[in-house]
């Protein structure tokens, strides 16, 4: 049996892309052809890369290179500004393609279930994130009012997040930061962030480089507090992942030459404080928020901590949960409310009974929960690409009820009959190349790549423009 599939992915993050250039890759092996469209809800790609990733972190955004010779193959046809649930819905997709794949990923703070958590002045991180990195659906201020702040939470985005708020602003102008967010940042008044988590140094969720990051900071000094070590002395789970885990080891090296500080070197302008055996109680404050309420933890030497009921009051004026992600539902499409994912087996979409829905597939962060780094999108794209191959085999894929038309185009001729302005690849390549000629022209003290444009109407505008001189 020869392959013929039509396939609708939606999401172009790097869970989608990987799905994408993963099928394509496993159909020209077995003989057969394979039409992708590729439908994300914003005007440009990448996802996370391009939103939920800082900005002062190239080496992690070079991910966006081979992500762009994947989709600047022109094997896959990208979909941009498009709401799947919205402009266009689920059920007209499998109408027209043989299969959809999911890779909406994980947008949405998961909870932080305290008293005072919804005062102002507490926000997620997410939200953060969005505002930092030019998403073009939050607004373009930020409250950035406070002395103090807390960050709760002890992975790699809670220092994401303090990084860039402990940072100097004229220290991000050599990235893609939007002029908005410069300016935001740069009246800040901050001197104090502080980070705070549940368990011990050996447990955090950072990444090595992550935390070296954190000390290279111009005019930032690091702050870590001996109790806190001395609290770990014991444990054996920290002393097996001493002895066992090399990034462990790394990063205790790196913590432990934080405690030192060089008495004769000045005191920076600015201090970023790392908390550890700190589980949050409640947010204090009555109009506002005035504080946060911790209960100091102990390990009890099987990587968890309980509670030593000490606890302690730390006064700060903003608190940002970075507690972990959570992904949204989507219309017409079965949800687990609990784990917060899309049911599946292997990456089959389950009804509520745990039956497979013929031609229905999630990857990524709605797959499996927001856990694991981009890369291992990669191996979780794969599970899914095969097993949607092999029922494609086995014939259990339903057939589509409405034909591509000419070059495919019927899908586009519903949005543009919905009067939908979608994006596309030469579009994204024009908003691309506007954005680096801003770097260009950017007449500042450090050269810059680019600079983000970050109004969703300008996007597309600039990608529908440039698509058509392109065109």
């Amino acid at each position: 049996m020869t392959l013929n599939l039509r396939v609708a992915i939606v999401g172009a993050g790097p869970a989608g892309i990987y799905a994408g250039n993963i099928l394509r890759r496993q159909v020209d092996e077995a003989g057969g052809q394979v039409a992708i469209d590729l439908f994300e809800s914003l005007p440009a790609p990448y996802g996370l890369i391009r939103y939920g990733v800082a900005p002062d972190h190239p080496r992690i955004k070079g991910i966006v290179n081979s992500l762009h010779e994947m989709l600047d193959e022109g094997t896959i046809r990208l979909i941009g500004n498009v709401e799947v649930g919205r402009d266009v819905t689920v059920d007209e997709l499998r109408e027209r393609y043989d299969a959809v794949i999911f890779a909406t990923g994980a947008l949405k703070d998961a909870p932080l279930e305290i008293p005072g958590i919804d005062l102002p002045g507490s926000y997620g991180a997410a939200d953060l994130v969005a505002w930092y990195d030019g998403h073009p659906d939050v607004p373009r201020d930020w409250p950035l009012e406070a002395e103090s702040i807390a960050v709760i939470g002890n992975g790699n985005v809670a220092l994401d997040v303090a990084r860039v708020l402990a940072k100097h602003p004229a220290d991000l102008l050599s990235t893609d930061i939007p002029a908005n967010v410069h300016a935001g940042l740069a009246a800040s008044p901050v001197t104090d962030v502080h980070v705070f988590g549940r368990r011990g140094p050996s447990q955090v969720k950072f990444t090595p480089i992550e935390l070296r990051e954190l000390g290279e900071i111009p005019d930032v000094d690091l702050v870590v507090y001996d109790d806190d070590f001395a609290r770990a002395e014991g444990d054996e789970h920290a002393a097996h992942l001493l002895a066992t885990n090399n990034q462990v080891k790394v990063m205790t090296r790196t913590l432990n030459g934080w405690r030192t500080r060089d008495a004769s070197r000045p005191p920076a302008s600015r201090r970023l404080h790392l908390h550890f055996f700190h589980s949050p109680v409640e947010v204090l404050g009555t109009d506002r928020v005035e504080g946060v309420r911790f209960e100091r933890t102990r390990p009890v030497g099987d990587g968890s901590v309980a509670g030593t009921g000490e606890v302690v009051d730390v006064p700060v004026q903003a608190v940002y949960r970075a507690v972990g992600y959570a992904s949204s539902p989507l219309a017409g499409v079965p949800f687990d409310e609990r784990a917060r994912v899309i049911p599946n087996a292997g990456g089959r979409v389950t009804d509520a009974a745990g039956t497979p829905i013929a031609g229905l597939f999630a990857t990524g962060w709605i797959k499996r929960g927001p856990v694991g780094l981009i890369g291992h999108t990669k191996g979780d794209a794969l599970e899914t690409i095969t097993n949607l191959v092999a029922d494609a085999e086995a014939g259990v894929l339903e057939r589509p009820v409405v034909a591509a038309g000419a070059d495919g185009d019927e899908v586009l001729e519903v949005l543009e009959a919905r009067g939908i302005r979608y994006t596309t690849w030469n579009g994204w390549l024009a908003l691309d190349a506007h954005e680096r000629a801003l770097g260009e022209a950017f007449d500042g003290p450090v050269a810059r790549e680019r600079v983000k444009v970050v109004p969703r109407d300008e996007q597309v505008a600039l990608s529908r423009d440039g698509a058509l001189v392109a065109g």
